[in-house]
C-alpha cells in the first residue's frame, strides 16, 4: 500500500516553490479545476472504487493500532492469553487485508493515471501534427517535445500523487482525530497542539535546506562549465596561446572552495534536521505519557487505560505524515497545476491552416497554378512577397530565380498551403488552394528539396512513405528512374538496408535521388524543385538531373535553381526581387533586359556554368566508366 504522506510530488515532495515558479504560478480557477476533472471523467466508475479502496484501507490500517490497546488491556494486564492471541491473528489479518486493498487501489489508480495519460499524448500529437510550419519555426524543438515527454509523465504522478495522496492523507487524518477523541478528548487534544512542534521545524529545516541545495546545484553547473569549456580540445588551445593557465586555475579553486562550503552546510543542515526531528518525535508520546499519566495516577481517571494510552501513542504518530503532507499541499497543487497550464496552452494553440469543412476534393487534375496578386509576410513589420501574379499552364515548367533572400522558397512554400497566404489567391485548376481539401492538396504535389529528410529506417520503408500500397515492381522501377536502383541493389541487405538518423547512412546525392524516387511514386500532378541539386558535386548533380527528366516529364513543374543548364530547360523564367517579381521570359529574352536577371547571369549562373566546365574536364578523368558514357550521351 502506498505509504501515507508520500504522495504527489514525485523526487520534488517537499521541495518549496522557486522563484521561477513564484513567478509563474497559474491562477488556479473553477474554470481550470473543471477542466483538469474533464480527463477523469471518463474512468468515473474506477475513480468510485478508487475512492471507496482508499476509505476502506485508510480506516484498516488504523485498526491495529486500535488492537494494540486492547492487546495491553485484555491480554497483558487482563493475563489472557487466549485473546491476545486472537487480537495479534486480528492485527496480522487485518494488516493483509490492508494491504491487499493498497495493491487493488494501486492498481486501478495507475491504470487510470495511464489510460488518461495514453488520451493526453494521443490528443497532443494529433494537434502538433495539425500544427503550422510557423508554429515549428518559432518554437523551440527541446520545448515542444518537453510538452509530448516529460509534462504528460507528470500528469501520471498528479494524479497518482497529488489527488489520491490528497484523499487518502485526508481520510487517515480525519479517522485518527475521530478515533482519539473517542476514546479521550483531552489527550487527543495534547496530541493536536503536538502537532505544530513537529510539523514547524520539518518546514523551515526543509526549506532551508532546499536553498542551499539550489545553490549548490548553480555552483555545480558553474564548475562543468570551466571544465568543458578549459579542457575541451579548442579551449585548452585558447588558454595556452594566451597563457591564461594560472588564471583558469584561480577560477576554478575559487568555485571548487565555494561548492565545498555549500556541501558542507547542507550535509550539516540534514544532520541538525535529523537530530531536531529525532527529538520531537520521541518528545511527542512523552507528552501524551505525561498527560495520561496525570489523568490516571493524579485524578484518578477512571474511563482512562493503560492500552488507551498506548493508542494514542500509535495514533499520534499516524497524524504526522498526512499533517506534514497537507501542509504542503498547497505546493503540490500549484506544481499540479502548472503542469496541466502548460499542456493547456498548447492544446488550445490555434490550428492555422486547415481544411474547410465543405472543402472541395477534385476527381482530377490537370496542373493549371495561378497566382493573383498575392501578398505575404511572416510579422507585419516584414513584408515578404508584394503582388505576386504569374501563371504556370499544365505540363509546363516555371524556373524561380533571384538573389538570397528574395522569396523563393516563400512563393513554393505557399502552393502546398506549409503557410497561408495574407492577400490574393492561389488557385490550382482554377480552385482557391484554400477551398481544396488539404490532404487532397499536398497528395498531389511533389516537393524536392535541398535538404532532403529520411526517416530512421529502412530505404524500402522511406520510400513507401509516399504509396504504402506501391508493389516492389513499382519501387524498383521508380527506383530505376531515378537513377538509385543499381546503387540500393550493391548494398549487402538492399532495400533493407538502415538509412540511419536523417539518412546520415547515406551520401547527400543518394539521399536526394532516394526522394527523387519517393516522389515518383507519389505521382503528383505538381512538382517543386527547391535547389534539388545545390550542394552537390558535379557527378552527382549528373545522376540527379537524368533523374529529374522523368519525374518532370508531362508534369507542371517550379523549379528554383542556381545551375544555369536547369533553368534555361524551363518554359519560363520568373525572376523574383525584394519579394516581388519585376522580370519573366526566356533565358535570352532576360538578358536583353539587361536587368535584374542580367546581373544574376553575370554574377552567379556564368560563373557557375564556368566553374562546372572545370569540374567535368576534371571529373572526367576520375569519373567512373558509367558516370562518363552518361556524360558523353547526354552531350
Amino acid at each position: 500500500m502506498r505509504g501515507v504522506g508520500g504522495g504527489g510530488g514525485g523526487r520534488g515532495r517537499g521541495r518549496p516553490l522557486t522563484e521561477e515558479e513564484k513567478k509563474n504560478q497559474p491562477k488556479i480557477t473553477m474554470a481550470l479545476l473543471k477542466r483538469v476533472f474533464s480527463y477523469l471523467l471518463p474512468y468515473w466508475p474506477r475513480l468510485l472504487l478508487v475512492l471507496g479502496c482508499i476509505l476502506f484501507s485508510s480506516w484498516l490500517s488504523l485498526m491495529p493500532s486500535i488492537l494494540m490497546g486492547r492487546m495491553v488491556d485484555e491480554g497483558f494486564i487482563g493475563q489472557n492469553l487466549d485473546m491476545l492471541l486472537k487480537l495479534i491473528a486480528a492485527s496480522f489479518g487485518v494488516l493483509t487485508l490492508s494491504n491487499l486493498i493498497g495493491v487493488l487501489e494501486s492498481w486501478l489508480n495507475t491504470w487510470i493515471a495511464q489510460h488518461i495519460t495514453y488520451d493526453m499524448r494521443n490528443k497532443m500529437f494529433r494537434h502538433l501534427l495539425n500544427m503550422s510550419t510557423r508554429f515549428f519555426n518559432s518554437s523551440k524543438q527541446g520545448e515542444v517535445i518537453t510538452r509530448m515527454t516529460s509534462d504528460i509523465s507528470s500528469v501520471q504522478s498528479v494524479i497518482s500523487g497529488t489527488l489520491t495522496g490528497l484523499i487518502n492523507n485526508i481520510s487517515v487524518l480525519t479517522l485518527a482525530l475521530i478515533t482519539m477523541y473517542q476514546k479521550n478528548w483531552i489527550l487527543a487534544s495534547a496530541g493536536v497542539l503536538i502537532l505544530p512542534l513537529l510539523l514547524i521545524p520539518t518546514q523551515q529545516v526543509g526549506k532551508k535546506r532546499w536553498e542551499i541545495t539550489y545553490k549548490a546545484q548553480a555552483k555545480n553547473d558553474e564548475i562543468n562549465q570551466i571544465l568543458s569549456e578549459t579542457l575541451s580540445v579548442s579551449g585548452q588551445m585558447l588558454v595556452k596561446l594566451f597563457a591564461r593557465e594560472d588564471m583558469e586555475y584561480n577560477k576554478y579553486e575559487k568555485a571548487n572552495a565555494e561548492m565545498i562550503d555549500l556541501n558542507i552546510q547542507e550535509s550539516m543542515t540534514g544532520r541538525w534536521f535529523r537530530a531536531t526531528m529525532g527529538i520531537l518525535t520521541n518528545a511527542g508520546p512523552m507528552v501524551i505519557y505525561l498527560v495520561g499519566g496525570l489523568l490516571m495516577l493524579k485524578y484518578g481517571v477512571a474511563d482512562l487505560t493503560v492500552g488507551d494510552i498506548t493508542v494514542m501513542v500509535a495514533l499520534l504518530g499516524r497524524l504526522y505524515g498526512p499533517a506534514n503532507f497537507l501542509l504542503n499541499m498547497q505546493v503540490d497543487i500549484i506544481r499540479s497545476m502548472a503542469v496541466f497550464t502548460r499542456l493547456f496552452d498548447y492544446y488550445d494553440m490555434p490550428i492555422e491552416i486547415e481544411s474547410k469543412t465543405d472543402a472541395i476534393v477534385p476527381e482530377g487534375m490537370q496542373g493549371l497554378i495561378e497566382f493573383d496578386s498575392v501578398n505575404f509576410h511572416y510579422n507585419e513589420e516584414t513584408p515578404i512577397l508584394h503582388n505576386i501574379d504569374f501563371a504556370v499552364q499544365p505540363g509546363h515548367s516555371a524556373a524561380i530565380v533571384g538573389p538570397s533572400g528574395a522569396g523563393k522558397s516563400t512563393i513554393i512554400n505557399l502552393i502546398p498551403r506549409l503557410y497561408d497566404i495574407i492577400d490574393g489567391q492561389i488557385r490550382l485548376d482554377g480552385n482557391d488552394i484554400r477551398d481544396l481539401d488539404l490532404t487532397w492538396l499536398r497528395s498531389n504535389i511533389g516537393l524536392v528539396t535541398q535538404d532532403t529528410y529520411l526517416f530512421n529506417g529502412t530505404i524500402r520503408e522511406n520510400l513507401l512513405y509516399a504509396n504504402f500500397e506501391a508493389t516492389d515492381e513499382e519501387l524498383i522501377r521508380a527506383c530505376k528512374e531515378a537513377n538509385i536502383h543499381d546503387f540500393i541493389d550493391s548494398l549487402p541487405d538492399k532495400y533493407e538496408t538502415q538509412v540511419g538518423n536523417r539518412g546520415i547512412k547515406l551520401s547527400g546525392g543518394e539521399r536526394q535521388r532516394l526522394s527523387i524516387a519517393r516522389v515518383i511514386l507519389k505521382d503528383p500532378g505538381l512538382i517543386i524543385l527547391d535547389e534539388a541539386t545545390s550542394s552537390l558535386d558535379s557527378i552527382s548533380e549528373s545522376l540527379i538531373q537524368d533523374a529529374i527528366e522523368p519525374l518532370l516529364k508531362g508534369k507542371t513543374s517550379l523549379v528554383i535553381a542556381h545551375r544555369l543548364s536547369t533553368i534555361m530547360a524551363c518554359d519560363e523564367i520568373l525572376v523574383i526581387s525584394e519579394g516581388a517579381l519585376v522580370e519573366r521570359g526566356t533565358h535570352s529574352k532576360l538578358l536583353e533586359l539587361n536587368g535584374v536577371y542580367r546581373m544574376l547571369y553575370e554574377t552567379q549562373f556564368r560563373k557557375a556554368l564556368e566553374d562546372a566546365s572545370e569540374q567535368k574536364s576534371i571529373d572526367f578523368t576520375i569519373a567512373p566508366k558509367e558516370n562518363r558514357e552518361r556524360r558523353d550521351k547526354r552531350a
